[in-house]
């Protein structure tokens, strides 16, 4: 099937009736909480799960991934009026943004936002389209040793790219791969880690993992702080460029893009990491650098179009080897698990319909976000006046029905309130939870693929280091956690992932990877 053919399926599936209107409640839902801090995308999405349990699959998936990259949208819209990033790649677009908000610039502002956001992602999700098979087509090539070695250095890497102490990134990705061995054994069907619990048999479940330790853990988080917040920005004008403004955004937006496309596909915040380096070229690359601080377009369209871009691009290691390159990424192969699909390069032959739908779903996706963003702002603002305490018990029991409503087992809803509670004790103790969810996700099927190539090599572990690909996948694991315990390199990435406390809050560890607004401090 040709490029054209696989696009055509594509509109296909994501024009039906039923998708578009998914498509068009993910990137509200992600815009919302975009706008929203403290909520965020990775909690959103872990939520809504249990709804999707009873969707088509090409339907949950895109409504999910409309969620992660309308975050990127709505989190720029609160650090433009109010210099509070709802999301945490806006932290850079607060920077510039709210000094032209404050000018009487916040039109301009919003639109350079939404403009440079719509053809980055629509860049990147070209990109996306152009990639996906060839790249499917060579991971059909990978053995199980190459399968396991390219697992090992996604877990390596997700370390190198995290904020915060390597040692405890490192704890977070062997506890998530302890708590993947719970259930029987794949060998022998022996029971492992159940302490004679018959629910514990089948493995823990993803959804009251993922439901507890980022959404609910995240709410009880959110409780500690004020979330009140003053809008400076009342009324918003000029909702449009000159063509001067299309002049000086030109170069910014067009190096963003090419930017976040490349650093998207990095497992960890590659979103976060696209926006501090774009905002960073911009200002080497400007006439006045010390226009920087005090309102300059550039410096929200280089960003901006980083991140969005980054957004799209994440998808492809998802898509064409089953990889997650950040916890979003996880919740996703999550959502693909539940629907009987197993995640990885048959994907694109097996499920031709939901691969393409998918990618296609992307520029309708940012077709809408642009048409929502720019009319809404008044209602988006609006929302920051809700108390908060209005919004954590319905947020809570809507997770609990519908997690029971998956297996009708009411130990699920006791796992959540566990992993609740362990959550929130690992952001206390400055750890970060997303490797976690990787290190979950991704341990059984490392385990799986170790044993398979155990199994052909008739026990011979040097399978592992004989075979070309698989040798040069392990050694650049090794570089990458040489990497990651570097010194120097772990202040730069400190710096990188810190963003200024706004004072309403208590100073929080952050959890790079998530991709949301749990990654603030």
């Amino acid at each position: 099937m040709g490029i054209l053919d696989s696009l055509a399926l594509g509109f296909e599936t994501a024009f039906t009736p039923v998708n578009l209107l998914f498509c068009l409640i993910g990137v509200t839902l992600g815009t919302a909480v975009g706008v929203l801090p403290g909520i965020g995308p990775t909690a959103t999405m872990a939520l809504l799960l249990p709804i999707t349990f009873g969707f088509d699959p090409a339907t949950s998936l895109i409504m999910l991934a409309g969620i992660y990259y309308g975050a990127q949208y709505g989190g720029s819209t609160t650090a433009i009026l109010i210099n509070l990033p709802g999301e945490s790649s806006a932290a850079v677009t607060a920077i510039d943004g709210h000094q032209m908000a404050k000018q009487g610039r916040a039109g301009k502002a919003l639109a350079t936002a939404a403009l440079g956001s719509f053809f980055a992602g629509s860049v990147a999700t070209l990109l996306v389209a152009l990639l996906a098979t060839p790249l499917s087509r060579l991971a059909l090539d990978f053995g199980p040793a190459e399968l396991a070695s390219l697992i090992l250095l996604g877990l390596i890497a997700s370390i190198t790219l995290a904020s915060g102490s390597t040692l405890k990134a490192l704890a977070m990705i062997v506890l998530g791969l302890l708590l993947g061995t719970v259930g029987q054994d794949i060998g022998s069907g022996t029971p492992r880690f159940t302490f004679g619990q018959r629910e514990l048999f089948d493995g823990l479940d993803f959804v009251s993992l993922a439901v507890g330790l980022f959404g609910v853990a995240e709410i009880l988080r959110n409780l500690e702080g004020s979330m009140v917040r003053s809008v400076v920005v009342k009324k918003v004008q000029d909702l449009w460029l000159t063509r001067e403004d299309f002049r000086r955004i030109r170069m910014p937006v067009l190096r963003g893009t090419a930017l976040g496309s490349a650093l998207g596909v990095l497992p960890g915040a590659g979103h976060v990491l696209a926006s501090f380096i774009s905002y960073s070229t911009e200002k080497r690359a400007a006439k006045d650098p010390q226009e920087f601080g005090r309102g300059a377009i550039q410096g929200v369209a280089g960003p901006e179009s980083a991140n969005n871009a980054a957004a799209q691009t994440s998808f492809i290691p998802l898509l064409t080897l089953g990889l997650p390159a950040n916890a979003v990424m996880a919740l996703l192969i999550g959502a693909l698990l539940i629907q009987g699909i197993v995640p990885g390069p048959n994907v694109i032959n097996e499920e031709p319909g939901l691969f393409w739908g998918l990618i296609v779903s992307f520029w309708i996706g940012n077709l809408f976000l642009v048409l929502l963003n720019l009319p809404l702002i008044g209602l988006w603002v609006k929302m920051l006046a809700i108390p908060y305490r209005w919004l954590f018990p319905a947020i809570i029991g809507f997770a609990a029905i519908g997690t029971f409503s998956i297996n009708l087992n009411a130990f699920d809803v006791y796992a959540i309130a566990f992993f609740a509670v362990l959550g929130y004790g690992l952001i206390k103790l400055g750890c970060e939870p997303a490797p976690l969810l990787l290190g979950f996700v991704l341990g059984p099927l490392l385990e799986e693929y170790v044993r398979r190539a155990l199994t052909i090599s008739q026990g011979d572990a040097t399978v592992f280091v004989t075979r070309p690909l698989s040798l040069t996948l392990l050694v650049l694991a090794v570089v990458a956690f040489v990497v990651a315990v570097l010194p120097t390199v772990r202040r730069k990435r400190e710096v990188v992932f810190v963003e200024e406390d706004d004072g309403s809050r208590p100073p929080q560890p952050a959890q790079a990877g998530t991709g949301d607004g749990a990654a603030r401090r």
